[in-house]
């Protein structure tokens, strides 16, 4: 009854949606199987061979996105990519150095794996988090090993400082060092402490310690006494100016001697001539204090590979059909890969006939904490290897977290736009027009509790502000989503009805705002997880879940979100179409807008309405206007998605959709207004 009343309530003062022609041109335009798609991810042991099976690829077909993305998990877990099992070592005699996998054509490439790096400083990291810092094991046999492709002998520039960090998991008082240099060491470095609250207190500064400015060092062992009275602070850095370039003995790879190299690092206080240590030493990331390194060296062995972590093998992903005869937006290692290895890459992918326009370079760079300087000079130099290939590919990157990228520890009066700072040091270079696009995840809820109705509508707000923030942080090539979803975190929203809305949103307004490309995070059939909060409940980013055999069992709303977009809003294919503003009268208390209104104008002459109630409780009955006094002439054919459509039964592990149906079709005169349910998506088109 409460629903009739509200729905007749609805009927009785119709909204307007008013489409504006009057700018004479259309927002943007695009064609949608170049702008629309969907991301293949790394997974864990064994779930490739149980996903890439016939009957989860045909309902992945079935979703209708015609673009691909292959993300690459292994960069966000501090590995090396053997895109191909097959290829060399540096160092084959003992299957370790640095790796770079065979171009030519073979067996085809079903799967492929990370390799851990045993040179690593970071204590965590953003894939299966289950590495450490060889700088805090106990180990001093083991150390961290600073990338050498940004030493000068690669980069063509100014060698840049490189650095480590410490979290001392609280304040501590600090007055002494204790240093195991590996080899190459540093000859000139300075040992400084944190003055902010926290490692993101934008009043924070580094300083250096009263006698932690060190010049002419021989490496080895070295305990300083940093300070006459202890310094208390809750983190220390040690910044490396000057290198030893000297190699260990018996080295025949110039890579060994760049850079800097420290086996064991610890901090605390002299007493009595007696080192204290305040650093937690583990092999661990929950053992050990947490470190962070200014970059990485991508030497591994053999032995390292990560059976953990799987990446769908390139060539499997091109014989599922996935691709549909489409260029895939591929992947290369940046921070964690060599140029040798980057281009071999490219090279199979044009000899195996696999198209390649576009080349993503790196991902989630600025997750890495590390300074956008270095990660422009290794992006300068995967650009060139690409280039080298295809002069005609098109690079760009970095697939940052989000739209806002700011810097780790920056200090006062530094520029803190990660983002800027990056984009400025390719323009210095001369290289700014490396970066063919500029792409960024989008989750815009770190937290899948509390309000659903109230995220859904500040959504709007928050992606103008975004992408208002990108133009000022100079970025001025084509702007893609990467990845997008309600978070990066897992809950029940995820697997709801408001998750299909917010998919359609960011579409709908990135485009209307210029976007050129988005593609949907969990593409793949999936179960119901909780990932980060256990109010947030069960649920998945996934367009299927799979029933107990691990095939694909039931559509969910992002399924269907991502169905309308290629199937009624758009026709899917590669003509023009014609994206003009549009907007709705009806808002909340707060002046947001309760209905979101999305508007193209198809190469088959129809028109489109991409239609969001965002109104958790009342339907809408809306009436569509053109600025210019058109109307839809004659009938329409509608789609509707809501909560009569679809629901979940909420069990934890267990959970499922327990209604599930397709979106509502119907036809109806065209000037009649168009009734929006509760929380729903709906797409109206006609011709005028």
């Amino acid at each position: 009854m409460i629903a009739v009343l509200a729905l007749a309530a609805a009927l009785t003062v119709p909204d307007r949606v008013t489409i504006d022609l009057s700018a004479g041109k259309p927002a943007n335009v695009f064609r949608p199987d170049e702008a629309f798609g969907g991301g293949l991810d790394g997974m864990g042991r064994g779930e490739v061979k149980a996903t890439y099976t016939p009957r989860n690829i045909a309902a992945m077909k079935a979703v209708g996105l015609p673009r691909v993305t292959y993300r690459l998990r292994t960069e966000l877990g501090v590995e090396a990519w053997h895109w191909n099992p097959k290829g060399r070592w540096s160092d084959p005699a003992r299957a370790q150095g640095y790796w770079t996998s065979d171009d030519r054509p073979g067996a085809p490439i079903l799967l492929s794996h990370g390799y851990d790096l045993p040179r690593r400083g970071m204590t965590k990291d953003n894939a299966n988090n289950s590495g450490y810092s060889r700088l805090d094991d106990g180990d001093p046999a083991t150390f961290w090993k600073s990338n050498p492709y940004l030493d000068s002998r690669y980069t063509h520039a100014p060698a840049r400082p490189q650095w480590l960090a410490v979290e001392l998991g609280g304040r501590q008082a600090i007055d002494a060092a204790r240093l195991t240099w590996a080899t190459p060491y540093a000859v000139d470095y300075q040992v400084q402490y944190w003055t902010g609250q926290d490692d993101w207190d934008p009043d924070g500064r580094w300083v250096t310690f009263p006698h932690g400015d060190i010049k002419g060092a021989t490496g080895g062992v070295s305990t300083l006494k940093l300070a006459d009275a202890p310094v208390t602070t809750i983190m220390i850095r040690v910044l490396m100016t000057r290198s030893s370039g000297t190699a260990p003995k018996g080295s025949r790879d110039v890579r060994d001697g760049l850079g800097y190299a420290v086996a064991e690092v610890g901090f605390g206080r002299l007493e009595g001539g007696r080192f204290v240590d305040a650093v937690r030493k583990g092999r661990s990331n929950t053992t050990q204090s947490i470190m962070h390194v200014s970059s990485t060296d991508p030497w591994h062995r053999a032995s390292d590979i990560d059976l953990g972590l799987e990446q769908p093998g390139l060539d499997l992903v091109y014989q599922t059909g996935l691709t549909r005869g489409l260029p895939m937006m591929v992947p290369v290692g940046t921070l964690f890969d060599t140029p040798e290895n980057v281009a071999a890459e490219i090279r199979y992918l044009k000899r195996r006939g696999h198209p390649v326009t576009q080349v993503e370079l790196g991902e989630e760079a600025d997750g890495q904490y590390g300074a956008p300087e270095d990660y422009a000079a290794l992006y300068i130099q995967m650009a060139d290897a690409v280039r080298a290939v295809d002069p005609k590919i098109v690079t760009g990157g970095p697939s940052s977290q989000a739209a806002v990228a700011d810097m780790w520890a920056a200090e006062v009066g530094e520029d803190r736009s990660w983002t800027r700072r990056f984009v400025d040091a390719l323009a210095a270079r001369g290289r700014l027009s490396d970066l063919g696009f500029f792409s960024f995840e989008r989750y815009p809820f770190d937290d899948v509790c509390g309000r659903i109705d109230e995220k859904l509508l500040d959504q709007t707000a928050m992606l103008d502000a975004d992408l208002a923030r990108l133009k000022a942080d100079h970025v001025t090539a084509p702007l893609v989503i990467s990845e997008y979803g309600f978070s990066a975190y897992s809950g029940r929203v995820m697997s709801e009805i408001p998750a299909a809305l917010l998919n359609a949103d960011i579409v709908g307004q990135f485009m209307t705002r210029g976007g050129a490309q988005a593609f949907l995070f969990g593409y793949t059939p999936n179960q119901p997880i909780n990932q980060h909060q256990a109010c947030a409940g069960y649920g998945n980013m996934m367009t299927w879940q799979t029933g107990p055999d691990g095939q694909a069992k039931w559509r969910t709303p992002t399924f269907w979100a991502a169905w309308l977009l290629t199937n009624a809003w758009t026709d899917g294919g590669h003509g023009r179409h014609r994206l003009w503003p549009a907007s709705a009268e009806a808002r909340d208390a707060k002046g947001r807008p309760l209905v979101t209104a999305y508007a193209v104008e198809r190469p088959d002459g129809q028109w489109a309405l991409m239609l969001v109630n965002r109104d958790a409780k009342a339907a809408h009955a809306t009436r569509l206007a053109f600025s210019d006094g058109r109307a839809f002439a004659g009938p329409v054919e509608t789609w509707t998605y809501d909560r009569s459509r679809y629901a979940w039964r909420d069990a934890g592990e267990q959970s499922h959709p327990e209604r599930e149906l397709p979106p509502r079709r119907g036809r109806q005169d065209g000037t009649t207004p168009l009734v929006l349910p509760p929380w729903s998506l709906t797409v109206v088109r006609g011709a005028l």
